[in-house]
């Protein structure tokens, strides 16, 4: 049952991470309005697609990235508000211990844990979709896509495919190229000019196209102006970007990867640290909480600036610690999901420490 005093930590916790999250995404926007006002107005965006279209879309993915950072501060602050009133010194006086000081701390984490994951899968996908349009349209960025020109992917066991180009919105191939094999042996090509994806009818339609069956005696050869057909990929399997992941939902992430594996294309490596990455975030909520709570709970010479320079500090290692696993997980150097959960090892064990040698 919650005590009075675990009622008091679970709601200062939750109204200094709201205020910190707050200006946070105040100068999150600030910095990103100044880099990109110059695109803006070259390319004649509106003051409301601005910030209704673009940067009310981008919000939810402010806070997903910053939570761990303003529930660190939030940990910070109160635990040293806490420690230099002496009242940890008089909660342990009256036999509540360190560890029983963490439930509410854990609880809270694991709460924000929760909504985290929650707005990660399923409200973050849909807004980062539109916020995606919006920068294709009006920002000048470097492209992330993968795959553009000259796609190859294995559409069946035995037939191989080749894309010369791609146009993603259109959801329109150019020059493709069919080969089927028996065996060793090649058995059936088959080009066509432009094959284009028909949402209504849930297949692809082809244009202008030309079949050659190959014998021991030469080749026969089938020629048509129009064709419907389904193939084992559709448009998403074919056109991807590196923010793909960033734009789906959990079901549809792994819907996703499936389908990449199924249309035999390559580079299935970042998407599935990406997924992973996702899905492990929430535990650096957990894993912060509980460094904070171990950093501030000791009263140290230079008060609560130590505690803040320690905080950025250690929330900088973590960071550069999990993009630095990223890459060897892209190689499969390292399996893609322990590459995405390392991180959070490495600090949970760091915490777990500070927390033993913390004074009881």
């Amino acid at each position: 049952m919650l005590t009075r005093i675990d009622r008091y930590i679970i709601s200062r916790l939750f109204s200094i991470t709201l205020f910190v999250l707050l200006v946070l995404i105040f100068i999150f926007i600030i910095i990103d309005f100044s880099e990109n006002s110059d695109d803006f107005t070259d390319r004649g965006a509106t003051f409301y697609e601005i910030f209704f279209d673009y940067y009310l879309h981008y919000i939810p993915e402010i806070i997903r990235l910053v939570s761990p950072v303003a529930i660190f501060v939030a940990c910070l602050l109160l635990t040293g508000q806490l420690s230099d009133r002496l009242e940890i010194t008089a909660m342990k006086a009256a036999g509540i211990s360190l560890y029983r000081l963490l439930v509410p701390y854990f609880l809270f984490a694991f709460t924000m844990a929760g909504i985290i994951h929650y707005l990660d899968g399923y409200v973050v996908p849909i807004s980062n979709t539109e916020r995606v349009e919006f920068e294709r349209e009006y920002i000048q960025k470097k492209s992330d896509r993968i795959d553009r020109n000259r796609i190859y992917r294995q559409e069946s066991p035995n037939r191989y495919v080749l894309i010369n180009y791609f146009h993603a919105s259109e959801e329109t191939a150019y020059r493709v190229m069919f080969y089927t094999f028996d065996g060793e042996r090649l058995s059936e090509t088959m080009e066509i000019s432009r094959m284009q994806w028909n949402d209504e009818k849930d297949l692809w339609e082809m244009r202008n196209g030309e079949i050659r069956k190959y014998n021991d005696s030469g080749f026969e050869e089938i020629t048509f102006s129009e064709r419907d057909t389904t193939f084992s990929f559709l448009p998403r399997d074919i056109a991807r970007t590196s923010s793909d992941v960033y734009q789906l939902t959990y079901p549809e992430i792994r819907d996703y990867l499936a389908s990449i594996r199924r249309s035999g294309a390559g580079g299935i490596q970042m998407p599935m640290v990406q997924y992973y990455g996702k899905l492990t975030y929430p535990i650096s909520i957990i894993v912060v909480t509980l460094i904070g709570v171990a950093i501030a709970s000791v009263k140290r010479k230079g008060g609560r600036g130590v505690h803040i320079a320690a905080g950025l500090a250690i929330s900088f290692l973590y960071l550069a610690s999990m993009k630095m696993m990223e890459p060897f997980g892209h190689s499969g150097s390292i399996d893609p999901f322990y590459a995405s959960l390392a991180p959070h090892l490495i600090f949970l064990f760091i915490g777990i420490m500070l927390l033993i040698i913390a004074r009881k």
